[in-house]
């Protein structure tokens, strides 16, 4: 069973994904490391919306299978459907927007996927 929906390329989870996928390099101003460059390790992170009823092992299995990558960690959101309102010509129309669960997947160090790469 998929469990995954579609992966989420968003505005704000691209910027997560440009942000945890580069190599940071820094120098501490005091402290025993003083003076030495430190190197922080990149770890990819990107987001899916997946079904409800997925947990974090299930979600890990199939990422692993379908962009054959080591995953290391999975975090999940639950969001609620929001309730909204607008004026249009024929009066008030209300609804609601559908109820979903987010998965965050971190990769392995110099692991990443391409949701682009099979788009012609």
């Amino acid at each position: 069973m998929a469990f995954i929906i579609k992966p989420l390329v968003t505005e704000k989870m691209t910027k997560i994904t440009d942000k945890t996928s580069v190599d940071r390099t820094y120098t501490p101003k005091a402290g025993k490391n003083k003076g030495q460059q430190i190197t922080k390790t990149a770890t990819a992170r990107y987001g899916f919306i997946v079904r409800p009823e997925a947990n974090k092992f299930q979600i890990k299995a199939e990422v692993e299978s379908l962009y054959n990558v080591k995953v290391i960690s999975v975090n999940t959101l639950l969001y609620a459907g929001k309730r909204v309102s607008r004026y249009t010509r024929s009066g008030l129309v209300r609804g609601q927007k559908n109820a979903f669960k987010k998965a965050i997947v971190t990769l392995k160090e110099g692991d990443t996927i391409d949701f682009y790469s099979n788009i012609e």
